[in-house]
């Protein structure tokens, strides 16, 4: 397939990376042309604007934040504007509901496939193509696009005929997910406190009760001494938070955990975290506690 893949992060290198192995033909953009640099040299070709890498026949978008998605999408020599009608447009970036409501309604309007397919990962698993993907969208759409999400995940969840669906599902999966490092990093400076080993005890809860990835992965991250590497940033987490906020009250649904994991983003970012992993979210408490 003739593909344009927009948004060379961490996640989406190796996004990208796993379309080319998969045979597709990729065209590449990046608002830093360097961070193609890589993938052009494995054989994908550079496009020099937006609109250069959606002449084909679909078009990924892996983007950091609903400003970025607008640009890319609504600006003048945008997506939008651009992709020939009858394409296909694969949004593979975490978006606030009504934000992919939008581009839903403006893909119609323009006779262009839309699919929602956040993904589940860090970029060490997008790298090896082993994603979870939440996909939404009409079912021609679906169909269309699922080589693309064959070749980027493991497994792909459709969820709904309606995009918007599937970034419901992104971002209360993000929340879950910060209520897990939240909850761990309390529990680590609980023990931590008394003076019990963090790494055993986190062998302890993994081994019995608590063993799945998201408490092995991210307790292994806060155990650990020192900074995390930056899979996520945690202005992303904040983001995400809010973004799950906004949809919540939209529904008239209290999320009063996610209140707290707001706040808990905002002091990481006003004391210095801005640069960090967002499982730092879950060193506050040993750190509030004087043990850090």
């Amino acid at each position: 397939m003739q593909v344009g893949f927009i948004g060379l992060g961490q996640m989406g290198a190796g996004m990208a990376r796993n379309l080319l192995k998969a045979g597709h033909a990729v065209t590449v953009y990046n608002r830093t042309p360097a961070k193609a640099d890589a993938l052009v040299a494995e054989g994908a070709a550079r496009a020099a604007t937006v609109a250069d890498a959606c002449r084909g026949e679909a078009v990924v978008t892996m983007l950091a934040n609903d400003q970025a998605a607008e640009e890319v999408v609504f600006g003048p020599h945008g997506l939008l504007a651009t992709l020939p009608r009858g394409a296909l447009h694969v949004s593979a970036s975490t978006i606030g509901v009504e934000l992919s409501e939008r581009l839903a309604a403006a893909h119609g309007a323009a006779g262009q496939l839309y699919v929602s397919a956040p993904v589940f990962g860090r970029p060490d698993v997008a790298a090896a193509g082993h994603l979870f993907v939440v996909a939404a969208g009409a079912a021609s759409a679906i169909a269309a696009a699922g080589p693309l999400l064959d070749a980027v995940g493991q497994r792909t969840f459709t969820v709904s005929d309606i995009p918007a669906r599937a970034n419901l599902v992104k971002l209360s999966g993000n929340f879950l997910i910060a209520c897990v490092i939240e909850s761990l990093g309390e529990a680590l400076a609980l023990v931590g406190k008394a003076g019990i080993d963090k790494t055993q005890y986190l062998d302890l809860l993994t081994s019995t009760l608590f063993g799945a990835p998201v408490y092995k992965n991210y307790g292994r991250l806060l155990a650990e001494p020192g900074d995390a590497p930056v899979g996520f940033a945690a202005p992303l987490g904040l983001k995400d938070i809010k973004l799950a906020l906004s949809a919540a009250e939209a529904l008239g649904v209290p999320l009063p955990l996610a209140s707290l994991l707001r706040d808990r983003f905002v002091t990481l970012l006003a004391t210095g975290g801005a640069d960090q992993d967002w499982s730092a979210i879950g060193r506050l408490a040993a750190r509030d506690s004087g043990q850090s």
